[in-house]
């Protein structure tokens, strides 16, 4: 079996670095949002996502990814800046008034999101476009001094549903050529290259089978150069796969978390070196025991 060690690679963020490679870091998802797909309004109140994000950085999240705005499939109309400063603000400062070592990552493709909230201390711009939504977001960033984790996403959420079908052999070389144009142009937008992690973009614009198809061959857009944020959990895509085990439905939310594990560790013996995550203290189990494995594999036995 050919399995993906990774090169150590110093991410640089904001005010600080994280080193990657060594061992997968952990990113602790937090939707501050009435409407996501998996956990929309548990955290919707400044308190309880508060809490929350304080209990994932107790159980292990090397950082978190505060996120006001839903882009699950279906959705046409986008929420205000406004809107979603006043969501995801009050958290990221009342978080950092707690713990001022937590490393926090702002899930937006909106300049003026992004700016604020680096400047109320997010050390990272996470951005599902790869700056595509926002044509100011690259200039902002680089204005920022922050880390970035650039996305791959084919199609607005609106459109995901109607979008012509991949064969499997095509999905990665679109995923690897237009992830490795969003690379370039924030290169060229003056964004050094310490600075960027990029993120395959797993169910955004992936119809189900092709995220596996993806998954599969994963670990060759290290060639891109760049380390991988992966981010499976709790997907559809693995959800859908469960069907006979649930009489024809998708699994539950409550019944994604076995199969979330499964991908995760897929992910990261394919070349990972961040994982996305809703249940933090059993990805961070998952993760050391993938970590162990690549340590073990003879270099001959590499992948990549």
């Amino acid at each position: 079996m050919s399995f993906t060690r990774r090169s150590e690679f110093l991410w640089q963020l904001r005010t600080r670095s994280l080193a990657l490679g060594a061992r997968t870091l952990v990113m602790g998802v937090l939707n501050v949002t009435p409407d996501s797909f998996s956990d929309g309004g548990l955290y919707h109140d400044v308190g309880d996502a508060v809490a929350h994000g304080l209990r994932m950085l107790d159980e292990g999240a090397d950082f978190l990814d505060v996120g006001g705005e839903s882009t699950r499939p279906g959705l046409s109309e986008g929420l205000s800046v406004e809107a979603e400063q006043e969501r995801v603000l009050p958290v990221i400062a009342t978080i950092l008034k707690a713990r001022p070592e937590a490393v926090i990552s702002i899930d937006t493709y909106k300049a003026p999101t992004a700016r604020v909230a680096v400047d109320a201390g997010a050390e990272i711009v996470n951005d599902v476009s790869g700056f595509l939504w926002d044509r100011e977001m690259a200039a902002t960033c680089v204005g920022l001094g922050c880390g970035v984790v650039l996305m791959h996403t084919r199609g607005r959420p609106d459109e995901w549903r109607s979008q012509p079908r991949l064969a499997d052999d095509e999905v990665l070389p679109l995923v690897k050529h237009e992830l490795g144009d969003r690379l370039q142009a924030a290169l060229d937008a003056g964004i050094s290259r310490e600075r960027i992690v990029l993120d395959p973009g797993y169910g955004f614009g992936k119809h189900f089978g092709e995220n596996y198809a993806l998954l599969a061959r994963q670990a060759e857009l290290r060639e891109l150069g760049q380390p991988l944020l992966a981010g499976v959990s709790r997907k559809s895509f693995l959800a859908r796969t469960l069907r006979p085990l649930y009489g024809g439905a998708d699994a539950p939310m409550d019944g994604r978390l076995y199969p979330t594990l499964a991908a995760t560790v897929a992910a990261i013996l394919a070349g990972a070196d961040l994982v996305r995550v809703h249940d933090v203290r059993t990805a961070v189990e998952a993760a050391r025991i993938a970590d162990a494995i690549l340590a073990a594999t003879p270099r001959y036995f590499q992948g990549g």
